[in-house]
């Protein structure tokens, strides 16, 4: 589903449509389920997940294409109107945006990938960062003060 400008037109497309799709089932039916069957049938069947993490730098638009999917998922799970705003929502949901989620599966994958007994040739793929300066937070040893030697700014001691 690769297209020449490697933007994936054709897979967020087909993730759209079948997404759509099952959203709609699940709109006919979620008078009849509880919330919480009704988000987890929406998280399973929509495949909003599903190989997102090849989407990391994709345009603007084809996340935009998730979003609204995702949007009316929300809609659907809480039984809000269509023309309701869905960033609510999916805060009620504790959803992230699908950006986001992107950006988690990545970041889940790299760590995954310095820690763990993966294959050699995908922890050899990634560099490590080495700072050239040393950091505050970098430091082994820290500065212990006496709170008791320090001098508030009316000049008493600090108890």
């Amino acid at each position: 589903m690769l297209d020449r400008h490697l933007a994936f037109d054709k897979h967020v497309m087909a993730v759209t449509r079948s997404c759509n799709f099952h959203a709609q089932a699940i709109r006919h039916i979620c008078h009849l389920l509880s919330t919480d069957l009704t988000q987890t049938l929406a998280c399973s069947l929509t495949r909003l997940d599903y190989c997102n993490s090849v989407l990391y730098g994709a345009p603007v638009s084809s996340i935009q294409q998730l979003q609204r999917v995702q949007n009316n998922a929300a809609r659907i799970v809480l039984q809000a109107p269509r023309w309701s705003h869905a960033k609510p929502l999916m805060r009620k949901l504790h959803w992230l945006p699908v950006q986001h989620r992107i950006d988690y599966e990545v970041s889940v994958l790299t760590h995954k990938t310095l820690n763990t007994s993966v294959p050699q040739y995908l922890s050899q793929r990634i560099n490590r960062r080495v700072n050239a300066r040393t950091l505050r937070g970098n430091r082994t040893t820290r500065r212990q003060t006496n709170s008791r030697s320090v001098k508030s700014r009316t000049g008493q001691l600090a108890d």
